[in-house]
């Protein structure tokens, strides 16, 4: 099998992201992986798409850091490929990363997904899927019962009605990742909340949410494959996202700070998952991350679910070739289908 990873840029690739321990389980397969930045994508005159990708030297990797290693080393191999040669194309660059420095990358992946996945190509998560959640208002389209309250809008006299009324709130961007521009609203924090508000409305709206009491002890990342939850040897392919000491930072994104720990997945969780399991498998998403404070979903992470390594140290459990070995089974169910199927259905059967 190929697959290819498109990622935001191969040179910041880490040993511990989740793309990387995806590609390595599938070179530790025998399969072929690629690596390909955004801007990489070639729609020539023939109507073909093509893609300047780079691989690592076929030999046996100890572990992922040699692997990366190698990706970002003179010896890598650059080729300029069709991509109707390879099998399956993961859509692992994150959008947020480049909304400000890079505006015109942000929706490449998706642009150029939808005609690689023409090609015949599977294209994971479905890039038609990901068109309709390039933002938090995704997590909108859920049930009330598993999300917080929220209010969002532009106008900053609504925010701060809504931060009085509740008391304590959550501001963070509609588009964004990372825990950039996450804010607490306490009451004690009135002389400084027109600053707070302004900073965030700069460039985006605004999400007022509920907070969550429970959120001071961190959130829980739940990664689902197939609209399920990701299993390996009976054992749940989760983290704690634990903050950071500081009082007044409230966020558990691993770049803000926060660290990881074991998950303690309760009946909450589970229902959580299970209720907005069905909506995620209708939309073609493949591989998804969820963050969880008690019964409520904070986000949904469509486009690069990270923690995985984590999850794996703390599980002892090896949930990415669970993943590349659920791809394999799609390929092959793809290839001896003796009927069409659609990209978004396959994506998450």
């Amino acid at each position: 099998m190929k697959i290819a990873f498109l990622v935001n840029n191969i040179a910041s690739e880490s040993p511990h992201y989740t793309t990387a321990m995806l590609a390595y389980a599938a070179i530790r397969l025998g399969h072929q992986a690629w690596y390909i930045n955004v801007g990489d994508f070639v729609y020539d005159p023939d109507e073909n798409i093509h893609a300047f990708a780079s691989r690592a030297p076929s030999v046996n990797y100890e572990n992922s850091e040699d692997y990366i290693k190698a990706i970002q080393s003179d010896q890598v191999i650059n080729e300029y490929i069709n991509i109707s040669d390879i099998d399956v194309l993961m859509l692992r660059n994150n959008p947020a990363d480049d909304a400000l420095i890079r505006p015109w990358a942000r929706h490449s992946g998706i642009d150029f997904g939808r005609f690689v996945a023409k090609c015949g190509v599977l294209v994971l998560n479905d890039p038609e899927g990901l068109a309709n959640s390039n933002n938090k208002l995704y997590l909108q389209q859920f049930p009330k019962s598993v999300r917080p309250r929220c209010l969002i809008t532009r106008d900053r006299e609504q925010v701060e009605a809504f931060a009085k009324a509740e008391g304590t709130v959550v501001i963070k961007p509609l588009f964004g990742s990372g825990g950039r521009n996450v804010f607490l609203l306490r009451p004690e924090d009135a002389p400084n909340m027109h600053q707070m508000i302004e900073t965030v409305a700069r460039d985006d709206y605004i999400i007022a949410q509920e907070y969550l009491p429970e959120a001071i002890n961190g959130d829980t990342r739940l990664f689902l494959m197939n609209g399920e939850i990701l299993r390996c040897d009976g054992k749940i392919a989760a983290l704690r996202r634990v903050r950071s000491d500081s009082d007044s930072d409230m966020r558990s994104n691993m770049t803000a700070g926060a660290g990881p720990a074991k998950a303690i997945i309760d009946d909450r969780m589970l229902k959580v998952a299970e209720t907005i399991g069905p909506r995620l498998k209708h939309d073609g998403m493949f591989l998804v991350g969820l963050d969880i404070v008690g019964s409520k979903l904070m986000e949904i992470n469509v486009f690069t679910p990270g923690g995985m390594n984590s999850a794996e140290h703390f599980e002892q459990a090896d949930f990415s070739k669970t993943i590349i070995l659920d791809i394999e089974r799609k390929v092959k169910m793809k290839k001896d289908s003796k009927f069409s199927i659609r990209n978004r259905e396959l994506a998450a059967m």
